[in-house]
């Protein structure tokens, strides 16, 4: 699917579909991620818990380390949502991982109330940690 036949809808919708397959038992937040490189392709990711919840992983990195494991490193866009509907900021683990494969990648959610909302990551995250 090329990105200009891909709306921010769209993609939330298949962040949402993701967020399904969830494994969330201890925060019961089942989030999902769809991220779009610049070659038009679709990773999904979605939250992964651990008792240890240190080994716990996002939706954001699960998706980006799925790219990655694929052969892409160019990131457009990610949108990320929970299965309920509801937006999700990511954090800021996430958004350093984000980082290192763009800083002008688009952050898409929900606000509070159900409105797309959008965001560059160096707006989030002006002072990335970059060697």
């Amino acid at each position: 699917m090329q990105e200009t036949d891909l709306s921010d809808e769209k993609l939330l919708e298949i962040a949402r579909n993701a967020a399904r397959n969830s494994y969330a038992p201890y925060s019961n937040i089942h989030v999902g991620a769809a991220l779009l490189t610049e070659d038009g392709k679709i990773f999904t990711g979605t939250n992964v818990e651990n008792s240890s919840y240190g080994l716990s992983i996002c939706a954001e990195r699960v998706a980006v380390f799925n790219a990655v494991s694929n052969g892409y490193k160019k990131f457009k866009k990610i949108a990320i949502i929970t299965s309920e509907g509801k937006g999700i900021m990511p954090c800021g683990a996430c958004r350093q991982v984000l980082a290192e494969f763009s800083n002008n990648i688009h952050i898409i959610t929900l606000d509070k109330d159900s409105n797309v909302i959008k965001f560059k990551l160096n707006d989030l995250l002006p002072h990335a940690f970059r060697l």
